[in-house]
């Protein structure tokens, strides 16, 4: 094998080229379904947004087909299976992500390349494998180039994801290294999603995964038709993280223990549907009015102490869903108000709660040095309510609830599917769907979703 120093790319790609004929380790496998079922419940739940509803409309007219299912809303194209299952996966806040790469590495991973096996009839060994590679690639590329990467205005999951997506596809459909290395290339042109959503309510965000997804596909399908791609496209002169991390990268962290250290088990699952900078204080505004029996009116103000990529989730307007999602002092202002952080919370009835409005102008969101210190290690956040009886309190939460050293359990996270899908796929549905891809025996379970869905009349139109 090449080593690193002789060609980043060509590295990545033999190691894809490999991985995808070599069994995953258990403790790899485990996750990986927990993965895709963590992902499933989000497919399931954001199938019937505005948003993913509108993309699908969109896909079913310029993407014809019925390669692949789109969730909820039938098959398709397996570009626009990618591109409506990727957007729905993200529509709702509720999917995973990798915190040292500030990334939700499933929800433009797995929809590129379920969407491809569906396509391939793929086995469910090479899926597994597939989707573990591209899921790693996510998180190591991610975490290579974050916080510059975000610093210079790119949001990492669609940055990071087209090219994890392309690699995942080209071990899936037995791609060999070069091949590969030219997906990767391709892919690289494709790489982008801005950051500029943030507080404005553009629901392009939603779409970042599901466009990545979709151009993860096309690349390694180009690539296998001989279309090449540079083969020096992560580490050249002009390349990837030339171009959106400049000189503030690691090679390191993008190879170093690659196929002996599994980076994607670090991965988080989210028990909040919002933002996971926001989890870490919901976490703490929770621990406090349960501790001292508070309500929202013992509060007078709110001091939230984080890390600074956090501190810019500190507007106060929540006029939309998705501001909402994206704000700290909304999120903890409905922790304190109903000592319960669902998608209930961020209703419209919710947030025309005068109650909640009131107390979310009084939290204050400042950068916490001890805070700073440790991302992106970890996701640290300091709450300080003052009283109206005088008194101050205060809680510290070093790493929210769903990372890997706090995790959610499996049970918990059948139990979130449930919360997140039953009223879309019913109890027994649900239970069919966690069954189903525990077993992992074929990909018969994304059919049978769309099916839940639709039964439910949850498919627009």
């Amino acid at each position: 094998m090449t080593t690193a120093a002789e060609g980043l790319t060509l590295h990545i790609a033999e190691w894809v080229a490999a991985q995808a004929a070599t069994p995953l380790p258990s403790e790899v496998d485990h996750h990986v379904r927990r993965l895709v079922l963590d992902h499933l419940a989000g497919v399931v739940a954001g199938s019937v947004t505005p948003v993913t509803t509108a993309v699908a409309e969109h896909a079913s007219e310029e993407y014809g087909g019925d390669h692949a299912v789109a969730v909820g809303h039938g098959r398709m194209s397996t570009l626009g299976a990618a591109l409506v299952n990727g957007t729905a996966a993200h529509g709702l806040e509720v999917d995973d992500g990798y915190t040292p790469g500030s990334v939700h590495p499933s929800a433009v991973a797995l929809p590129a390349v379920l969407a491809a096996a569906q396509r391939e009839g793929s086995t469910p060994e090479q899926t597994l494998r597939a989707s573990a590679i591209a899921l790693e690639l996510v998180c190591r590329l991610a975490a290579s180039g974050h916080p510059a990467t975000w610093r210079n205005h790119f949001h990492n999951t669609p940055l990071t994801g087209v090219l994890a997506a392309a690699a995942g596809v080209s071990a899936l459909t037995g791609a060999d290294a070069l091949t590969t290395a030219n997906a990767l290339g391709i892919a690289a042109s494709h790489a982008g999603g801005l950051f500029e959503f943030l507080g404005q309510a553009a629901e392009v965000k939603r779409v970042h995964p599901g466009k990545a997804a979709r151009d993860g596909i096309a690349s390694a399908q180009l690539a296998r038709r001989g279309v090449t791609g540079p083969l020096t496209a992560l580490e050249g002169q002009h390349g990837y993280f030339a171009a959106f991390a400049g000189d503030d990268w690691s090679r390191d962290t993008l190879v170093e223990g690659l196929g002996q250290q599994w980076t994607c088990l670090d991965t988080y699952v989210k028990p909040y549907p919002s933002c996971r900078h926001l989890h870490g204080p919901i976490d703490a505004a929770l621990a406090l009015r349960k501790e001292h029996g508070l309500t929202a009116e013992d509060v007078r103000s709110v001091a939230v102490g984080t890390y600074s990529v956090a501190t810019h989730h500190g507007h106060t307007r929540v006029d939309s869903f998705l501001d909402a999602q994206m704000s700290i002092p909304y999120a903890v202002a409905a922790a304190l108000r109903w000592g319960e952080v669902t998608l209930a919370e961020f209703s419209d009835e919710s947030r025309s709660d005068a109650a909640v409005l009131q107390l979310t102008s009084a939290v204050e969101v400042h950068l916490d040095q001890d805070a700073q210190d440790l991302y992106p290690k970890a996701r640290p956040s300091r709450v300080t309510l003052e009283l109206t009886d005088g008194r101050s309190v205060s809680e510290w939460v070093e790493q929210p609830y769903g990372e890997p050293s706090n995790p959610v359990t499996d049970e918990d996270l059948a139990g979130k599917f449930h919360a997140i899908t039953g009223p879309l796929v019913g109890t027994e549905g649900a239970d069919e769907l966690i069954a189903a891809v525990w077993a992992f025996e074929n990909l018969d379970f994304l059919d049978r979703a769309d099916e839940l869905v639709r039964a439910q009349g949850g498919r627009a139109g």
